[in-house]
């Protein structure tokens, strides 16, 4: 993933109902949820839904497909996946994280 991409999606989730519509998403999976049962779960009103959603298709985090007379939204895993691959690029110092010890700071690095 490219900087400017990780920025976009970072822009796109910085905001409450966006970051919420997109967890809902990513719960319902690969059959996604149309856009006027996010905006009622999230009781906002469909057209600033229609805003937040599109922020997030701009972002290249969430699909859409037409079906009837919905569309619903799907969160997109590989772009989810790479923008936590990319802040996790360099964890730990490049050495890998355990379970349990995951990003833990070194005894070195603790503050005073």
């Amino acid at each position: 993933m490219q900087a400017d991409q990780v920025i976009r999606a970072l822009s796109a989730l910085a905001q409450e109902h966006r970051l919420a519509a997109f967890r809902l998403l990513v719960q319902a999976g690969e059959q996604g949820v149309a856009a006027g049962m996010l905006a009622e779960k999230l009781a906002v009103p469909p057209s600033s839904m229609s805003f937040h959603l599109a922020q997030l298709a701009n972002a290249g985090l969430v699909s859409q497909r037409r079906e009837s007379r919905s569309i619903i939204y799907s969160a997109d895993y590989a772009a989810m996946n790479g923008l936590m691959g990319y802040l996790t690029e360099n964890c730990c110092g490049g050495m890998s994280c355990s379970e349990d010890a995951a990003c833990l700071p070194s005894p070195e690095r603790k503050s005073a």
